[in-house]
């Protein structure tokens, strides 16, 4: 499966949902759903910086494929990270550097958020990149 049709699957899901508060416990439910990151992971170097939230995340890096993990101390922000992981798992750096993160725009999720939640999506989505390129460097 293409990020890209990954992608088209968290629009459609997102499209199931009539309102904004119906896509708020969504996005709970998918920050429960994700899988636990390692507590050794749960370090600063691994903080995602400009967050409000505290947010961990891990790249592994096997056979030219990027694996992340990620955790957060608040619930929505949990949920957003469990979205690119999602979206971002399992493809190499090459690919997560050029994809296009349309799902973002196409569910409405920036303009849900508060300005300091929209800050930290653009610094989870800079952090997830900033891995693959160092991984693409190698």
């Amino acid at each position: 499966m293409t990020s890209n049709e990954i992608q088209d699957e968290i629009i459609a899901e997102f499209d199931m949902f009539d309102d904004w508060m119906d896509r708020y416990e969504y996005i709970i439910e998918l920050g429960r759903d994700l899988p636990l990151i390692d507590e050794s992971y749960k370090t600063d170097d691994n903080l995602i910086k400009g967050c409000q939230s505290k947010v961990w995340l891990h790249a592994d890096f096997t056979a030219n494929k990027i694996n992340f993990t990620a955790d957060s101390d608040a619930i929505i922000t949990k949920g957003i990270i469990a979205l690119f992981v999602r979206a971002l798992s399992g493809f190499s750096p090459q690919e997560i550097v050029d994809v296009d993160l349309y799902f973002v725009d196409k569910i409405g999720l920036k303009e849900h958020l508060s300005p300091t939640r929209a800050n930290g999506l653009v610094a989870m989505i800079k952090q997830l990149k900033f891995y693959a390129l160092a991984y693409s460097a190698k």
